[in-house]
């Protein structure tokens, strides 16, 4: 028995036996520690590398249809033609923009957009030009929108709609000067418009059924120009009625 109540050599071992076992137990901790975080840190890594390839390089996500709304004159054979959809290709690596760029290159398409569907399809929504007269050129009848955009061949003019005529000299810029004023004529006006004569985007002129002449300009101030011709319309004229400058008309 140790002397003086102090630790016998017993006491000594068995303290230092303790602390080594503590010492172990944290040393362990410490390094389980470090291997969670590295078991955690692989998994996220497998777990994001399955995923990646599920959606990019796999046939798990892989188009298979192509849904087409908005289309009138074009048929959904027509769009897919044009589009050439990447059938079976993962949907994620589909080239959205090239298949928007294809269809935007036709003539009678004034938008489209163009998105994924997941899991396995493409979405094509089409918007078509809507024509607001028609023009002669080269012979054929062509549509005309309000952005001034000649499109499509048409066998015959439709009914109710003005019919342009331009020359040789009519540039791009008068014909869409032309088209926004069409656009701009209320439905009961434009019927009485037997055709719209186009020479420069400032010299517009309105030819209406019966012989008469309408005076336009350009397209600036058209709505106005339109209300004021139809309280002038009230008025018989012999030759002529003269909006141009819609402050101030004269007829003769």
């Amino acid at each position: 028995m140790a002397r003086g109540g102090g630790a016998g050599p017993d006491d000594e071992d068995r303290i230092a036996q303790q602390t080594r076992r503590r010492f172990v137990r944290r040393q362990w901790r410490r390094r389980w520690l470090v291997w969670k975080y590295v078991v955690s840190g692989l998994a996220l890594v497998l777990l994001l590398g399955g995923g990646l390839y599920t959606v990019y390089l796999s046939d798990a996500l892989a188009v298979d249809g192509v849904e087409v709304t908005g289309e009138t004159t074009l048929s959904d054979d027509d769009v897919r033609a044009v589009a050439r959809v990447p059938m079976g290709e993962p949907l994620a690596r589909v080239d959205l923009d090239a298949i928007r760029a294809r269809l935007a290159g036709l003539a009678v398409v004034r938008s489209v957009e163009v998105s994924r569907q997941w899991p396995h399809e493409v979405l094509i929504a089409i918007e078509e030009r809507t024509a607001v007269a028609v023009v002669e050129i080269a012979g054929s009848l062509r549509g005309l929108d309000r952005d001034g955009v000649v499109f499509g061949t048409l066998a015959k003019a439709p009914a109710g709609l003005p019919r342009v005529q331009t020359s040789a000299e009519t540039s791009g810029e008068a014909l869409r000067e032309a088209a926004l004023v069409v656009a701009a004529l209320p439905e009961g006006l434009a019927g009485r418009v037997d055709h719209v004569e186009v020479r420069t985007v400032d010299s517009i002129t309105l030819q209406l059924q019966g012989g008469r002449e309408v005076r336009w300009g350009s397209s600036a101030q058209s709505e106005e120009k339109a209300r004021v011709l139809e309280q002038l319309l009230g008025q018989e004229a012999e030759e002529y009625y003269d909006v141009s400058v819609p402050g101030t008309p004269t007829l003769k």
